[in-house]
């Protein structure tokens, strides 16, 4: 195996020099630099990354931890999205990435630090947790850097990427007002989450400012699963039958939703119209193709990688971003959408 005094032999330089260079140490002069770099590419050379990584005490590994991830999650896709978009950063710069999941049961085994100290990561991304874990505050308190999806709180090693989901939830309801929809009930996720908080503020926005009343009888949470989100449909669409439209607030439960009303006989969009959130893969491919409110997931990986590594280079100028949706308008809320 080719070594660095290999390449000090061949270049004519010192071991320090051709470790310097390999580095990217700005005293190494930029002809030198790069003839080094160029026998290193002709030896073959390859670093020996864990010997590398005590030396600068940086192992240019970031770690993507995932919460929650079970097999009903693997239907929305996000997570892929997520991971590609962080994969795909990665790979444009000099890092490399893991992926690990983390339960309650692991928990209380090992703490947020280490975990990142025994997988060697520099800093993580941290996706699926919940705001009332108490794994948050170990996170938030840990002196390795993280960057939150959807968890707005910052610090000098915490940051966060989101989207606008009161914005977004306010477009889905201005979008059900202005086919005529008066009766909009909500199918809202969970109390603990930051998304569910911002969504149902964005439902209520909307219907405020349209002069409408905030009709909290027809509000429930579908805990972002589907077969939770057809039981609650269910009880409300039987107990209220003047609902004309459901805001969803993802479009997992928003496949709940509509299952409940083809149970109870409702045409959709006909008799009810359904919007969700997200734009996961199978929303378009639905039986009719929903309408929902789309989010970039391959957009909040690539830029919670950015930020993070940004974060540990000490380049950050915020450590917040917040993405923008889009209104994607299909067959479950207008007839004949195309």
């Amino acid at each position: 195996m080719t070594t660095i005094k290999d390449i000090a032999k061949a270049a004519g330089v010192s071991i320090t020099t051709v470790s310097r260079a390999l580095n990217g140490y700005s005293d190494v002069n930029e002809k030198t630099r790069q003839k080094i770099i160029e026998i290193a590419k002709q030896l073959n050379y390859s670093p020996n990354t864990l010997a590398r990584s005590l030396v600068m005490n940086k192992s240019k590994t970031i770690g993507l931890l995932v919460s929650g991830l079970t097999r009903e999650s693997t239907k929305d896709n996000f997570t892929f999205e997520v991971l590609a978009g962080v994969n795909q950063y990665v790979s444009e710069v000099d890092y490399d990435m893991v992926l690990f999941s983390t339960t309650s049961t692991k928990q209380r085994e090992k703490t947020y630090t280490q975990l990142c100290r025994e997988r060697r990561v520099d800093g993580a991304i941290l996706q699926g947790i919940r705001v009332d874990d108490p794994y948050l505050q170990e996170v938030v308190e840990s002196d390795i850097p993280c960057v939150l999806i959807d968890i707005p709180i910052e610090s000098e090693t915490v940051g966060y990427v989101t989207t606008d989901n009161v914005l977004g939830a306010k477009k889905a309801v201005q979008h059900l007002i202005s086919l005529g929809h008066r009766q909009i009930a909500m199918m809202n996720g969970y109390e603990f989450a930051f998304v569910s908080e911002q969504r149902l503020k964005g439902f209520k926005e909307g219907l405020l400012e349209a002069g409408l009343p905030v009709p909290e009888h027809l509000i429930a949470n579908g805990a972002f699963k589907e077969e939770r989100a057809e039981e609650e449909a269910l009880r409300l669409l039987t107990k209220h039958p003047e609902i004309t439209a459901f805001f969803c607030a993802s479009d997992l439960m928003a496949l709940g939703v509509m299952k409940a009303a083809k149970a109870l006989g409702k045409r959709i969009p006909e008799e009810l119209a359904i919007i969700g959130y997200d734009d996961i893969i199978l929303a378009s491919y639905t039986n009719p193709p929903l309408s929902t409110i789309a989010q970039n997931k391959f957009a909040m990986g690539y830029e919670a990688a950015k930020l993070l590594i940004d974060m540990l280079e000490g380049k950050e100028r915020s450590r917040v971003r917040v993405l923008e949706t889009e209104l994607q308008i299909r067959e479950s809320t207008v007839k004949n959408y195309t």
